[in-house]
């Protein structure tokens, strides 16, 4: 397990942690909230071995294999598929091993067993096939998987180190805002993955339907302190705000008693007869403990104004075909967008939700057919290529400025404010400012142009929670027209009033909620398999003869491939047998009274730790059981 006892940890001469404690049990899956600059991924740091504690012990099994996704993917001309393989660090070594012992004539035999031995034990037969399901739920298209990771764009590139973390049999995972990259149907592929995971994972996240799906645990840094709340995001929300109601209940009763106390002293203080009395509460005042004012406020306070326009229909798709010249991606596309419509665009990696809206921005001209807009509109367009647009060697100030030159700079500071960026912070130059904030300064830039019809692509990438809060508030009263694509299901549930799916070349009404797109998402990964299976099985020949020959063959091929597979999925078959059977045993005997004699103390001490490592173990069993299927259903 991992115990934290005592600790401090800082940054240069900011304390993050002071006299900290935490422990997590192996298989537990926790989320780590906490404001910026809490001390969320010094802690992963700490962990990782990267830093040292100023105080305090961290105690962690040193046979533990942490995984932990890299932030720099280096330019390599390694295909996708081997830069996933990667990961797995064993398997690596031991496919070393086993080329130099085949290229070797004087390797022994018995060495050459146990490396094949090892190379089953650690599922090498499976390896591709776990790889390249990483891929493909991450995003990959199958075509792409040989192509070399330089090829890759930045965010691209995230997803391969995602996929090389995964890939690693780890026992701890470390996960740091691993949704920032994702869009929607990765979200919830990964959702599901991490789910089946059976090692310990801690999750730094501000997405808080992720945490919601996946953790059990809350562990929220607040005021230099690891406060643990059993349950999910949501749970951690109503216990944190039941603690804070039931404080600030206590403060104003304390508060009622020190004012009664002082009114006391302040009358019979100077009265020779009730002078002692007055000492007797002078004292009481002084030992008193005191409670805090529950304070919890947002730093964020905005809205999004938006300019009147008098046209019911803001801006029209007619028969248009969208795209590039040499790539047109949607066609047809017959679409209208009336005032105060609020719309969210759903659809898989690629299928062209950032072009439709780079298309109604004006960005990306129509192909074919017509954009119209109505006279006096005027769009806000919010996408990372506009926070990367923004100029380094410039401050906030500035670039607010520039929108409104006569404004008075106090009014414009006032306004920054609003997004968190107060004093000194609003003449830093951009190049200093994290991603969230270069993100907040894009939507305060966005704020003031008072749009019409506000075109959000991946608006909450790198925003906190408080800030994704305010944001989902903001939008919530925006008067004009909002089309939105996001991976964050809580802003999409609290702004979309409606669904549309872009899919396979055509934009369409989405009929159901979030919840029927997962099923959907779901639907559409046998079908994609299938037609993947089916072009990689196609005969290259006419020749009926030579194509069943080569069936023949690769049916044999695929049964020698199977052979080690099934052996180890009878393997962990009776393991689980196993592990359920004693697991069984034990709850029975715990149902039992004799469990709680005075006699059976220690036994039942010993039972109730058992139990709980069956349950992990049982939980590694399963994973691998459906790892195995999984690899399986890949062969064939």
């Amino acid at each position: 397990m991992i115990r934290l006892t005592h600790l401090t940890l800082a940054r240069g001469s900011k304390r993050l942690l002071e006299d900290a404690a935490l422990t997590i049990h192996p298989g537990h899956k926790v989320g780590l909230i906490g404001a910026n600059g809490s001390g969320k991924s010094s802690l992963f740091a700490l962990l990782r071995g990267d830093i040292d504690a100023d105080a305090g012990d961290l105690s962690l099994p040193p046979s533990w294999v942490i995984a932990h996704v890299a932030q720099e993917t280096p330019a390599v001309a390694t295909p996708a598929l081997e830069f996933v393989l990667d990961g797995d660090a064993e398997l690596r070594a031991v496919e070393r091993a086993l080329a130099a012992a085949e290229a070797d004539p004087h390797a022994k035999g018995e060495h050459l067993a146990e490396l094949h031995h090892r190379f089953d034990a650690i599922d090498g037969y499976s390896a591709r096939a776990r790889a390249a399901t990483l891929l493909s739920g991450l995003g990959f298209a199958a075509a792409r998987h040989d192509d070399a990771a330089a090829s890759f764009s930045g965010g691209w590139r995230m997803r391969l180190n995602l996929a090389q973390a995964l890939m690693t049999r780890s026992d701890l995972l470390l996960l740091d805002e691993p949704t920032n990259h994702l869009d929607l149907d990765a979200v919830l592929w990964l959702e599901e993955w991490l789910q089946r995971y059976a090692g310990t994972l801690l999750l730094i996240t501000h997405d808080r339907d992720f945490l919601d799906a996946v953790v059990s645990t809350i562990v929220h840094l607040d005021g230099r302190k690891l406060n643990v709340y059993s349950g999910n995001y949501t749970q951690f929300e109503r216990s944190r705000a039941q603690a804070l109601s039931q404080q600030q209940a206590a403060y104003a009763r304390q508060q009622k008693q020190i004012e009664h106390l002082r009114s006391y002293i302040d009358r019979f203080r100077a009265k020779a007869t009730k002078a002692k009395q007055a000492q007797s509460r002078i004292k009481t005042l002084e030992r008193m403990e005191l409670i805090t004012a529950a304070h919890v406020d947002s730093p964020f306070a905005f809205d999004f104004p938006a300019t009147d326009v008098r046209a019911r229909q803001l801006l029209k798709l007619d028969h248009a075909t969208l795209g590039y010249p040499d790539k047109p991606i949607l066609s047809g596309v017959d679409w209208a967008i009336l005032a105060g419509e609020r719309i969210g665009l759903l659809g898989p990696n690629g299928a062209g939700k950032s072009t439709l809206l780079r298309a109604i921005a004006g960005e990306l001209p129509v192909l074919a057919g017509q954009r119209l807009t109505a006279q006096g509109l005027s769009i806000g367009y919010f996408a990372q290529h506009q926070v990367e647009q923004l100029r380094l060697d410039e401050t906030a100030l500035w670039h607010v400025r520039q929108l409104e030159p006569a404004t008075r700079e106090q009014e414009l500071r006032d306004f920054l404010g609003g997004f968190d960026f107060r004093g000194d912070r609003v003449l830093a130059p951009v190049a200093e400012f994290s991603g969230g904030e270069k993100a907040r300064l894009t939507l305060a830039l966005l704020v003031r142009q008072r749009p019409n019809l506000l075109l959000l692509d991946e608006p909450t990438n790198h925003l906190d929670i408080e800030m994704r809060e305010a944001l989902t508030e903001a939008l919530q009263d925006y008067q004009g027209a909002l089309v939105v694509v996001a991976h964050d299901r809580h802003l999409l549930r609290a702004t979309a009033d409606e669904l549309w799916l872009v899919a396979d070349g055509t934009l369409s009404a989405f009929d159901g909620d979030l919840d029927d797109y997962r099923d959907w998402v779901r639907a559409q990964r046998p079908r994609e398999t299938a037609a993947a299976d089916a072009i990689a099985a196609e005969p290259a020949a006419p020749d009926r003869r030579m194509h069943r020959r080569a069936e023949a063959a690769e049916r044999a091929r695929l049964a020698e491939l199977r052979k080690p597979l099934q052996r180890k999925l009878a393997d962990v078959e009776a393991e689980l047998k196993a592990l359920e059977a004693e697991k069984q045993e034990l709850e029975t005997w715990l149902a039992s009274e004799d469990a709680y004699a005075e006699n059976n103390k220690e036994r039942l001490l010993i039972v109730l730790e058992r139990q709980g490592d069956l349950g992990w173990r049982l939980a590694r069993a399963e994973s691998a059981w459906l790892e195995l299927q999984g690899a399986l259903e890949q062969i064939g």
